[in-house]
């Protein structure tokens, strides 16, 4: 029996309900969280009606969230606060056929960073969408919306319109941002290329995050031997939707017309000496610190391998002088629970 369950026909079985019982348990935790959202919308919807009936004030949000909490002592999620984020997320979201097919296919919180810090609906229904593809954490998405990712995706300089098959060349260009937003490094005088690039393989889950989804890490100063000649790739990578090598040279400099042909001398030899049958063409993606849109233009108007050029932006340290001047996080908490137990009593000496 033993030699039996060793089978390869044993081990497909077992990986088969591995697999089978792994996305019921996603499905499961999708549903439940869709229902969880979908009960917030109808909660924040009967209050704003009732408000509406009545005349209520916001005074009446602060007994309901007492009255349900002793009802429901083991339910988390009817605070005051939260009930107030329901009714907004009511008022914000009035068809419930949005709320059923996008808010809750992302957690409830997801959806409050998004209410709360967007009030165009199609930049929330962006970044809803964004969400469900890349599955990004709370975090990950108030950042992204810090730095206007929508505003930064699609927009990098590129020729692949005309280098690369129509279905490919539009994926390709969503892909890219400009600019890329690099702040998790920190620097304050100027870098060399190689603390570039070492600073981002020191942050590459950073990196990876404002890559987007679908990249995958090969190496860094990538070997290739051409013509008995060593060359170094800065970065490389494998995009798994695209199915194309990436190639990304960083530039500390504004560019110039010749990095677009060291790039294009790249792509012609990792085509040659790394894409398999089943690849696709090989992408390079130029970074560096400022561009002339016009000189770039011309720079890859005849260049025939497909690449991208883009912008990315470094934070900026603090100079020792100023940081003495600023407010810790401690006294910047205690400022903000002072002004929140202000507003309260403010609210509580009304009226509902």
């Amino acid at each position: 029996m033993a030699s039996e369950i060793l089978t390869g026909a044993y081990r497909e079985l077992l990986d088969d309900l591995k697999n089978r019982i792994r996305n019921a348990q996603v499905r499961a935790a999708i549903s439940v969280n869709r229902e969880l959202v979908l009960l917030y919308w109808q909660i924040g919807q009967a209050i704003l009606e009732r408000q509406a009936q009545e005349g209520w004030g916001s005074k009446v949000i602060e007994r309901l969230a007492d009255d349900l909490r002793h009802e429901f002592p083991d339910m988390k999620g009817l605070s005051r606060a939260n009930l107030f984020y329901m009714r907004a997320f009511a008022e914000a979201y009035p068809q419930e056929q949005i709320v059923q097919q996008l808010a809750g296919q992302i957690p409830w919180w997801h959806n409050v960073v998004i209410m709360t810090r967007l009030k165009e609906p199609e930049l929330r229904e962006w970044y809803i969408r964004s969400c469900i593809e890349n599955g990004w954490s709370r975090a990950v998405l108030t950042a992204q919306i810090e730095t206007r990712l929508h505003e930064r995706t699609g927009t990098a300089i590129t020729n692949f319109q005309r280098t690369l098959p129509a279905p490919q060349s539009e994926l390709a260009q969503q892909l890219l941002k400009d600019p890329y937003n690099f702040e998790f490094l920190t620097t304050y005088d100027e870098v060399l290329e190689r603390d570039l690039q070492k600073g981002l393989l020191e942050h590459l889950k950073d990196f990876m995050l404002e890559l987007g989804v679908g990249f995958a890490y090969v190496g860094s100063n990538y070997h290739l031997e051409i013509g008995g000649e060593d060359f170094y790739l800065d970065l490389l990578f494998y995009h798994l939707k695209l199915r194309s090598f990436v190639v990304i040279e960083l530039k500390i400099t504004e560019f110039k017309p010749e990095h677009a042909g060291k790039l294009n001398f790249y792509l012609s030899a990792a085509d040659d000496l790394l894409r398999q049958p089943q690849d696709n063409s090989t992408i390079g993606i130029l970074l560096c610190r400022g561009k002339n849109r016009v000189v770039v233009e011309y720079a890859l108007r005849d260049v025939h391998k497909p690449i991208g050029v883009a912008e990315y932006r470094l934070a900026k340290a603090l100079p020792e002088s100023l940081k003495g001047s600023l407010p810790t996080v401690e006294q910047l908490e205690a400022e903000l629970i002072a002004l929140d137990e202000s507003g309260e009593k403010n609210e509580k000496e009304g009226g509902i």
